[in-house]
């Protein structure tokens, strides 16, 4: 396969990208429909994007809807003013949609009825091009030569109405990608790499998000900290009230009170609500307005009868670092088997996540897989690893497994 294009060396700077609209927000269904005509008379693929509220609200809906095709301009709907866009994805559905990053954008489109027929994921293609910078203004500042303001990008897209300075930020976000993906799918083929591209976005359509953890407040951040069952305890009905006070108010959980003070007040057991309040550690809007719903949390945990384990059991292996000590055997393989992946993604010029996932790589080293091409392919498989990592990967790692077994276990030192 040829080399990736190299990054240039220092040049003028580029020019601005200026948005070309329009930027009027469609909020009513009339005018949602004459612009979901103007789209479908277009040409060529549909770029897409979507703008959310991320650390401001509770939900990951989308606030605003970006489409834009050529021969059409841009249309930016409010998904929340206008509840169905049926008729707009009757008018783009069966079209090649260009996302980038679309794991990000796919959950919350779908989530208001748009979903697409086929897949172009710049962020995804520029990755396997092995760009060394894979944002949306670095690719489109070396595929389009212009660059892009990013400074909205975490703004609270749920405020209405919204600014214009953010509709034309979000505008362009749209506006640069048939541009780019015209651009990156001739690298793309100057590489050799069109077919596995067309395989990876087809998987990125077809991947669903995983399902929701059975106990999502185990993901409290540091919780790892708590040695304490009873301290757990009060931790998760802490977690629980927060959660449900951000459902009640469409408030993203940490701005109400961050992780750390929850965890702080589990661990500290306050011996009063007057303590609980007196603690500097214990911060957010909602620490002191609330702080009758903190305090009936933390007796609910100190009087449950069944606490939570410590840890819960789980079929994934074992951090890698383990390994070593509980199957040696094992932690050969990896150690063995990452490095003729890497050899393989370095001569693809792509990173070796994108090659193999390391989970996937992990799980194929832990389990007992006998050392073939035909054996590892299969497991590959059943990890959903596409048909072009499987090719290009199962016989290397089945012949660094085989290396490995054949070599010398290294004793694992003791535990201090």
């Amino acid at each position: 396969m040829a080399e990736p294009v190299a990054e240039s060396a220092a040049e003028p700077e580029l020019p601005l990208a200026q948005a070309v609209g329009p930027l009027e927000v469609i909020a009513d269904a009339e005018s949602l429909k004459a612009a979901a005509d103007r789209l479908h008379a277009g040409s060529g693929p549909v770029a897409v994007d979507a703008e959310r509220a991320n650390g401001f609200r509770y939900s990951a809906r989308a606030y605003l809807v970006q489409v834009h095709r050529r021969g059409a301009g841009t249309v930016l709907v409010d998904p929340v003013a206008v509840d169905d866009l049926t008729r707009l994805q009757e008018a783009i559905g069966g079209e090649e949609w260009i996302i980038h990053a679309a794991s990000q954008d796919l959950p919350c489109l779908r989530e208001v009825g748009l979903e697409p027929a086929r897949l172009f994921d710049t962020e995804l293609g520029a990755r396997l091009a092995g760009f060394d910078r894979v944002g949306l203004a670095a690719v489109t500042e070396r595929l389009v030569g212009l660059r892009l303001r990013k400074e909205h990008g975490a703004s609270d897209w749920s405020t209405r109405p919204i600014p214009r300075s953010w509709l034309e930020y979000a505008a362009l976000d749209v506006e640069v990608l048939p541009d780019a993906r015209d651009a990156l799918a001739e690298e793309l083929t100057r590489q050799g790499k069109q077919e596995l591209a067309e395989q990876e976005f087809a998987y990125a359509l077809e991947r669903r998000p995983k399902p929701p953890a059975a106990e999502p407040w185990r993901r409290l951040s540091g919780i790892h900290a708590i040695r304490d069952r009873r301290q757990l305890a009060v931790a998760r009905e802490l977690w629980l009230a927060r959660d449900e006070l951000a459902r009640e108010t469409d408030t993203a959980p940490g701005r109400l009170v961050p992780d750390r003070s929850l965890l702080a007040a589990a661990i500290a057991d306050p011996e009063s609500k007057g303590r609980l309040a007196a603690r500097k550690d214990f911060t957010g809007r909602a620490s002191r307005a609330e702080l009758d719903r903190w305090w009936a949390a933390i007796e609910r945990g100190r009087a449950r009868e069944e606490l939570p384990p410590l840890r819960v059991r789980s079929d994934e292996p074992p951090p890698p670092r383990f390994w070593k000590q509980r199957r040696p055997e094992a932690d050969a393989r990896l150690k063995a088997a990452r490095a003729a992946v890497q050899e393989v993604a370095d001569a693809l010029s792509m990173p070796s996540e994108n090659l193999l996932m390391p989970d996937t790589l992990r799980r194929v080293a832990w389990e007992p897989t006998e050392p073939t091409a035909e054996a590892v392919a299969q497991v590959l498989r059943e990890r959903d690893a596409r048909e072009w990592q499987v090719a290009a990967t199962a016989q290397r790692i089945a012949a660094a497994f085989v290396e490995a077994d054949q070599a010398p276990v290294e004793a694992a030192e003791p535990d201090s």
